[in-house]
Protein backbone atom coordinates (compact mmCIF):
# COMPACT_ATOMS: atom_id res chain seq x y z
CA UNK A 1 0.00 0.00 0.00
CA UNK A 2 2.67 2.53 0.69
CA UNK A 3 4.25 2.31 -2.30
CA UNK A 4 0.85 3.19 -4.33
CA UNK A 5 0.44 6.16 -2.16
CA UNK A 6 3.99 7.25 -2.58
CA UNK A 7 3.42 6.69 -6.39
CA UNK A 8 -0.33 8.51 -5.89
CA UNK A 9 1.23 11.52 -4.18
CA UNK A 10 3.99 11.92 -6.58
CA UNK A 11 1.34 11.57 -9.26
CA UNK A 12 -0.40 14.41 -7.85
CA UNK A 13 2.55 16.85 -7.70
CA UNK A 14 3.94 16.36 -11.23
CA UNK A 15 0.20 17.35 -12.58
CA UNK A 16 0.37 20.56 -10.21
CA UNK A 17 3.61 21.70 -11.05
CA UNK A 18 3.12 21.21 -14.62
CA UNK A 19 1.73 23.90 -15.87
CA UNK A 20 1.56 22.57 -19.69
CA UNK A 21 -0.49 19.93 -18.40
CA UNK A 22 -2.65 22.34 -16.28
CA UNK A 23 -3.46 24.18 -19.45
CA UNK A 24 -3.90 21.11 -21.59
CA UNK A 25 -6.39 19.14 -18.76
CA UNK A 26 -7.99 22.13 -17.50
CA UNK A 27 -7.70 25.00 -18.87
CA UNK A 28 -8.04 24.03 -22.86
CA UNK A 29 -11.98 22.52 -22.16
CA UNK A 30 -12.72 25.42 -20.16
CA UNK A 31 -11.47 27.69 -23.21
CA UNK A 32 -13.54 25.75 -26.02
CA UNK A 33 -16.79 25.04 -23.23
CA UNK A 34 -16.65 29.32 -23.85
CA UNK A 35 -16.08 29.58 -26.83
CA UNK A 36 -18.63 26.72 -27.96
CA UNK A 37 -21.63 27.60 -25.56
CA UNK A 38 -21.66 31.18 -26.48
CA UNK A 39 -20.96 31.29 -30.54
CA UNK A 40 -22.85 27.74 -31.27
CA UNK A 41 -26.59 28.49 -29.98
CA UNK A 42 -27.34 31.00 -32.69
CA UNK A 43 -30.05 28.77 -34.57
CA UNK A 44 -31.04 26.78 -31.32
CA UNK A 45 -34.45 27.89 -29.83
CA UNK A 46 -34.17 29.71 -26.48
CA UNK A 47 -36.53 27.46 -24.09
CA UNK A 48 -32.95 24.76 -25.40
CA UNK A 49 -30.27 26.91 -25.18
CA UNK A 50 -30.10 25.59 -21.41
CA UNK A 51 -29.68 21.93 -22.25
CA UNK A 52 -27.74 22.28 -25.41
CA UNK A 53 -25.43 23.81 -22.83
CA UNK A 54 -25.59 21.43 -20.57
CA UNK A 55 -24.83 18.35 -23.31
CA UNK A 56 -21.63 20.90 -24.55
CA UNK A 57 -20.62 21.12 -20.91
CA UNK A 58 -20.51 17.09 -20.54
CA UNK A 59 -18.66 16.74 -23.79
CA UNK A 60 -16.10 19.04 -22.32
CA UNK A 61 -15.66 17.09 -18.83
CA UNK A 62 -14.98 13.93 -20.89
CA UNK A 63 -12.85 15.84 -22.70
CA UNK A 64 -10.49 16.63 -19.77
CA UNK A 65 -11.07 13.11 -18.41
CA UNK A 66 -9.51 12.38 -21.77
CA UNK A 67 -6.52 14.93 -22.15
CA UNK A 68 -5.66 13.53 -17.98
CA UNK A 69 -4.95 10.16 -19.10
CA UNK A 70 -3.73 10.10 -23.30
CA UNK A 71 -2.08 13.25 -22.15
CA UNK A 72 -1.00 13.48 -18.26
CA UNK A 73 -0.23 9.87 -17.44
CA UNK A 74 2.36 9.24 -20.88
CA UNK A 75 3.91 12.18 -20.12
CA UNK A 76 4.77 11.44 -16.20
CA UNK A 77 5.78 8.11 -17.13
CA UNK A 78 7.88 9.47 -20.15
CA UNK A 79 9.64 12.01 -17.31
CA UNK A 80 10.22 9.71 -14.59
CA UNK A 81 11.83 7.63 -17.44
CA UNK A 82 14.14 10.65 -18.37
CA UNK A 83 14.15 11.39 -14.79
CA UNK A 84 15.70 7.64 -14.12
CA UNK A 85 13.26 7.28 -11.85
CA UNK A 86 12.88 3.76 -13.52
CA UNK A 87 16.41 2.83 -13.36
CA UNK A 88 16.17 3.27 -9.01
CA UNK A 89 12.19 1.14 -8.93
CA UNK A 90 13.98 -1.75 -10.86
CA UNK A 91 16.92 -1.93 -7.97
CA UNK A 92 14.11 -2.04 -5.78
CA UNK A 93 11.67 -4.31 -4.31
CA UNK A 94 8.92 -2.93 -6.34
CA UNK A 95 6.03 -4.25 -8.61
CA UNK A 96 4.83 -1.86 -11.66
CA UNK A 97 1.55 -3.10 -11.53
CA UNK A 98 2.06 -0.97 -7.69
CA UNK A 99 2.90 2.21 -9.69
CA UNK A 100 0.98 2.07 -12.05
CA UNK A 101 -2.16 1.74 -9.83
CA UNK A 102 -1.22 4.68 -8.04
CA UNK A 103 -0.55 6.81 -10.85
CA UNK A 104 -3.89 5.84 -12.33
CA UNK A 105 -5.74 6.85 -9.24
CA UNK A 106 -3.36 10.05 -8.96
CA UNK A 107 -4.30 11.20 -12.82
CA UNK A 108 -8.13 10.15 -11.77
CA UNK A 109 -8.13 12.22 -9.08
CA UNK A 110 -6.33 15.22 -11.10
CA UNK A 111 -9.17 14.42 -14.26
CA UNK A 112 -12.59 14.62 -11.32
CA UNK A 113 -11.34 17.49 -10.55
CA UNK A 114 -10.73 19.02 -13.92
CA UNK A 115 -13.84 17.95 -14.85
CA UNK A 116 -15.67 19.34 -11.86
CA UNK A 117 -14.25 22.64 -12.82
CA UNK A 118 -15.52 22.37 -16.40
CA UNK A 119 -19.18 21.68 -14.69
CA UNK A 120 -18.99 24.48 -12.78
CA UNK A 121 -17.84 27.02 -15.98
CA UNK A 122 -21.28 25.22 -17.55
CA UNK A 123 -23.31 25.91 -14.53
CA UNK A 124 -22.25 29.74 -14.44
CA UNK A 125 -22.44 29.45 -18.61
CA UNK A 126 -26.12 28.65 -18.04
CA UNK A 127 -26.01 24.95 -18.62
CA UNK A 128 -29.30 23.05 -17.04
CA UNK A 129 -29.50 19.03 -16.24
CA UNK A 130 -33.02 17.63 -16.22
CA UNK A 131 -31.02 14.13 -14.69
CA UNK A 132 -32.01 13.29 -10.54
CA UNK A 133 -31.76 10.67 -8.12
CA UNK A 134 -30.24 7.44 -9.32
CA UNK A 135 -29.23 8.92 -12.71
CA UNK A 136 -26.50 11.04 -11.05
CA UNK A 137 -24.19 7.74 -9.59
CA UNK A 138 -25.31 5.97 -13.06
CA UNK A 139 -23.32 9.47 -14.88
CA UNK A 140 -20.81 9.33 -12.18
CA UNK A 141 -20.24 5.75 -13.05
CA UNK A 142 -19.87 6.12 -16.63
CA UNK A 143 -17.10 8.81 -15.81
CA UNK A 144 -15.33 6.73 -13.84
CA UNK A 145 -15.04 4.12 -16.85
CA UNK A 146 -14.11 7.17 -18.70
CA UNK A 147 -11.38 7.44 -16.75
CA UNK A 148 -10.01 4.12 -16.73
CA UNK A 149 -10.54 4.04 -20.77
CA UNK A 150 -8.42 6.96 -21.14
CA UNK A 151 -6.04 5.56 -18.69
CA UNK A 152 -5.61 2.51 -20.69
CA UNK A 153 -4.26 4.58 -23.46
CA UNK A 154 -2.38 6.45 -21.71
CA UNK A 155 -0.27 3.68 -20.65
CA UNK A 156 0.06 2.57 -23.85
CA UNK A 157 1.17 5.49 -24.99
CA UNK A 158 3.47 6.04 -22.15
CA UNK A 159 5.13 2.68 -23.08
CA UNK A 160 5.65 3.30 -26.30
CA UNK A 161 6.42 6.92 -27.14
CA UNK A 162 9.64 7.12 -24.86
CA UNK A 163 10.14 10.71 -24.75
CA UNK A 164 7.93 13.68 -22.59
CA UNK A 165 7.63 15.70 -25.28
CA UNK A 166 6.73 13.35 -28.13
CA UNK A 167 3.98 11.34 -25.10
CA UNK A 168 2.50 14.87 -24.86
CA UNK A 169 2.07 15.62 -28.24
CA UNK A 170 0.72 11.83 -28.82
CA UNK A 171 -1.20 11.94 -26.25
CA UNK A 172 -2.90 15.19 -27.59
CA UNK A 173 -3.18 14.34 -30.89
CA UNK A 174 -4.59 10.84 -29.91
CA UNK A 175 -7.61 12.45 -27.76
CA UNK A 176 -8.60 15.72 -30.02
CA UNK A 177 -8.75 12.82 -33.49
CA UNK A 178 -10.90 10.21 -31.18
CA UNK A 179 -12.94 13.06 -29.70
CA UNK A 180 -14.03 14.21 -33.21
CA UNK A 181 -14.05 11.05 -34.83
CA UNK A 182 -16.45 9.43 -32.41
CA UNK A 183 -19.08 11.87 -31.41
CA UNK A 184 -17.50 13.61 -27.62
CA UNK A 185 -17.30 17.12 -29.99
CA UNK A 186 -20.86 16.69 -32.15
CA UNK A 187 -24.12 14.52 -31.84
CA UNK A 188 -23.48 11.13 -32.87
CA UNK A 189 -26.71 11.46 -35.18
CA UNK A 190 -24.98 14.46 -36.95
CA UNK A 191 -21.74 11.75 -37.49
CA UNK A 192 -21.27 9.61 -41.00
CA UNK A 193 -22.64 6.37 -40.63
CA UNK A 194 -19.19 4.83 -40.55
CA UNK A 195 -18.44 6.55 -37.35
CA UNK A 196 -21.74 6.34 -35.40
CA UNK A 197 -21.33 2.56 -35.50
CA UNK A 198 -17.57 3.24 -34.39
CA UNK A 199 -18.98 6.21 -31.88
CA UNK A 200 -21.16 3.30 -30.51
CA UNK A 201 -18.17 0.59 -30.18
CA UNK A 202 -15.64 3.55 -28.98
CA UNK A 203 -16.23 3.07 -24.94
CA UNK A 204 -15.38 6.83 -23.88
CA UNK A 205 -18.21 8.18 -26.68
CA UNK A 206 -20.43 5.59 -25.68
CA UNK A 207 -20.39 6.99 -21.83
CA UNK A 208 -20.04 10.27 -22.78
CA UNK A 209 -23.60 9.51 -24.29
CA UNK A 210 -24.88 7.90 -21.84
CA UNK A 211 -24.34 10.77 -19.32
CA UNK A 212 -25.63 13.18 -22.02
CA UNK A 213 -28.49 10.54 -22.12
CA UNK A 214 -28.86 10.28 -18.32
CA UNK A 215 -28.64 14.12 -17.14
CA UNK A 216 -29.76 16.36 -20.36
CA UNK A 217 -32.60 13.60 -22.04
CA UNK A 218 -32.97 10.99 -24.79
CA UNK A 219 -33.83 14.59 -27.19
CA UNK A 220 -30.28 15.16 -26.73
CA UNK A 221 -28.89 12.21 -27.97
CA UNK A 222 -29.44 10.37 -31.49
CA UNK A 223 -29.86 6.61 -29.68
CA UNK A 224 -30.56 4.72 -26.88
CA UNK A 225 -27.32 3.98 -25.24
CA UNK A 226 -28.30 2.53 -21.66
CA UNK A 227 -29.74 -0.94 -23.03
CA UNK A 228 -28.17 -4.10 -21.58
CA UNK A 229 -25.87 -4.91 -24.79
CA UNK A 230 -24.52 -1.21 -25.03
CA UNK A 231 -23.88 -0.95 -21.46
CA UNK A 232 -22.36 -4.13 -21.03
CA UNK A 233 -19.90 -3.54 -24.20
CA UNK A 234 -19.23 0.10 -23.03
CA UNK A 235 -17.98 -1.77 -19.64
CA UNK A 236 -15.88 -4.76 -21.11
CA UNK A 237 -14.13 -2.41 -23.63
CA UNK A 238 -12.90 0.44 -21.14
CA UNK A 239 -11.66 -2.72 -19.22
CA UNK A 240 -10.18 -4.06 -21.63
CA UNK A 241 -8.16 -1.04 -23.03
CA UNK A 242 -6.77 -0.54 -18.77
CA UNK A 243 -5.97 -4.27 -19.12
CA UNK A 244 -4.17 -3.86 -21.97
CA UNK A 245 -2.44 -0.68 -21.01
CA UNK A 246 -1.64 -2.70 -17.94
CA UNK A 247 -0.24 -5.34 -19.54
CA UNK A 248 1.90 -2.96 -21.84
CA UNK A 249 3.41 -1.31 -19.12
CA UNK A 250 4.63 -3.41 -16.82
CA UNK A 251 5.99 -5.65 -19.36
CA UNK A 252 7.58 -2.88 -20.98
CA UNK A 253 7.56 0.23 -19.75
CA UNK A 254 9.56 -0.27 -17.15
CA UNK A 255 12.77 -1.46 -19.72
CA UNK A 256 15.93 0.22 -20.06
CA UNK A 257 16.30 2.89 -23.01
Amino acid sequence: MGQILAAYVRGLKEAVRDKATLFWTGSWPVIWLIIVTLTFVGDVPQEAVPYVRASMTVSMMVFALMLAGMSHLPAGIAWDRKNGLFAKLRSMPIKPYRDFIGRVFAVGTFALMAAAVVLLIGFALGARFTGSGVAIPQAIGFLLLTILASAGVGLIIGTLIRRPQGAVTTGVAIAVILAALSGVFAPVDLLPEPLQVFARVYPISSAQTSIVYLLVGSDAVGYDPLTSGQVALTIALSFALLLVGTLLYSKLGWRPD
